[in-house]
């Protein structure tokens, strides 16, 4: 299958996907800035990222009653939705006006995520070709890049205002071929309502939740543990987040190269152990080039994660449960992908950022288990 095939296939969705690179990039490199500008400590910053955790469950839960009623134009209104709401908390330097308007910003990126999958998928579907990896690993290798740049323009002392403004005029020139029809990915996700709930959903939503908080975790603080920890500068502390982007970009589009040689339990397994190894020589770091290796290491493992276990899942269950199965199994591994800083944040502030590390391995040591018990749920279906 060429790449450009699947690009032209993916043509409509592929900008969702690095609008939400762009600017988590550029959030990511710019945490220790905004975390000096709202004064806030590591517990209260921590704090702080619950709150798009909260507007991102929420609108992900209503995705499907928004999409009902923008039907063609839900994929543009949300894409441009979650770059408008990117420009409000670097606007404000007190706290909780900080914290209030970040609930804005996960409510557009639950929708933007819910839908952008989710049509994705619908395609997908009508063309038999697999471009779930493409698309994340687009959504990887625009992270990494704003995140360098962001870097760059934050050693140049330059704020996010004028960056995260350029951003949304990027994306807004970017939307101009976003219009279609909805495809229709999960049709049988609200049918099949009365079935009894798979338990292949809980333990792989679990093993998807440890994924994302790993990934989400490293996003929000590896800068900040790289100029604190490490002392680092702006630039050496962006390359963090960056490396991360990067690597993860790498993985994604190898994941289909992987799948067609080895079942996606064995990968997920190695990409666990990889993972955890990240963490540690990251939490063991004694110069930022240790970190990155550590950052590089973390990124490659926990890229595959999550587009495995979802297939995994898919395979073990009806065809008629297997939308909703999915998007259940979204929801608990979302909790992950926005809980990780928060939980981080907490760590830190009692114990320092190596610590914070440590806990991302040990929350990744326990994937193989929960691999046994999603093997083990299979067999007694």
């Amino acid at each position: 299958m060429s790449i450009f095939n699947s690009i032209r296939e993916s043509r409509r969705i592929l900008p969702a996907f690095a609008a939400q690179g762009v600017f988590w990039g550029a959030f990511a490199a710019y945490v220790p800035y905004l975390k000096e500008a709202i004064a806030a400590s590591d517990a209260d910053y921590g704090l702080v990222l619950l709150f798009p955790a909260v507007g991102a469950l929420t609108a992900m839960w209503l995705a499907p009653r928004v999409e009902q009623i923008l039907g063609r134009y839900t994929l543009l209104v949300s894409m441009v939705f979650f770059a408008l709401a990117m420009q409000l908390p670097v606007q404000v330097s007190g706290l909780w006006a900080f914290a209030g308007l970040m609930v804005f910003v996960g409510a557009g990126a639950g929708v933007l995520d819910v839908v952008s999958n989710s049509w994705l998928s619908g395609v997908e579907a009508r063309s038999g070709r697999s471009l779930m990896n493409l698309n994340h690993g687009v959504f990887s290798l625009a992270y990494g890049f704003s995140a360098i740049s962001a870097g760059m323009t934050r050693d140049a002392g330059l704020g996010p205002q004028w960056l995260f403004l350029l951003l949304l005029l990027l994306v807004l020139l970017s939307s101009g071929n976003m219009l279609g029809d909805a495809p229709a990915a999960s049709a049988g996700a609200e049918t099949s309502g009365n079935r009894r709930f798979p338990r292949v959903v809980l333990w792989g939503g679990l093993i998807i939740l440890a994924g994302f908080l790993a990934e989400n975790a490293t996003e929000g603080w590896a800068a900040l543990h790289i100029e604190r920890t490490l002392g680092g500068g702006a630039a050496e502390g962006a390359l963090g987040p960056a490396m991360l982007g990067f690597t993860m970009a790498f993985g994604r589009f190898a994941g289909q190269l992987l799948t067609s040689r080895f079942a996606e339990a064995q990968v997920v397994l190695c990409a666990a152990v990889l993972t955890v190894t990240g963490a540690l020589v990251a939490a063991a770091a004694i110069n930022p080039a240790m970190a990155y290796a550590g950052f590089a290491l973390l990124g490659l493992g926990v890229s595959v994660v999550a587009p495995m276990v979802f297939a995994l899942i898919g395979r073990r269950v009806a065809e008629a449960d297997r939308a909703r199965a999915i998007s259940r199994a979204a929801v608990i591994g979302y909790f992950g992908f926005f809980i990780g800083p928060p939980v981080m944040g907490f760590v830190a502030q009692t114990g320092g950022l190596r610590l914070s590390f440590v806990f991302v391995a040990a929350v990744m040591a326990l994937v193989p288990g929960l691999l046994v018990l999603l093997r083990r749920s299979e067999a007694a279906a």
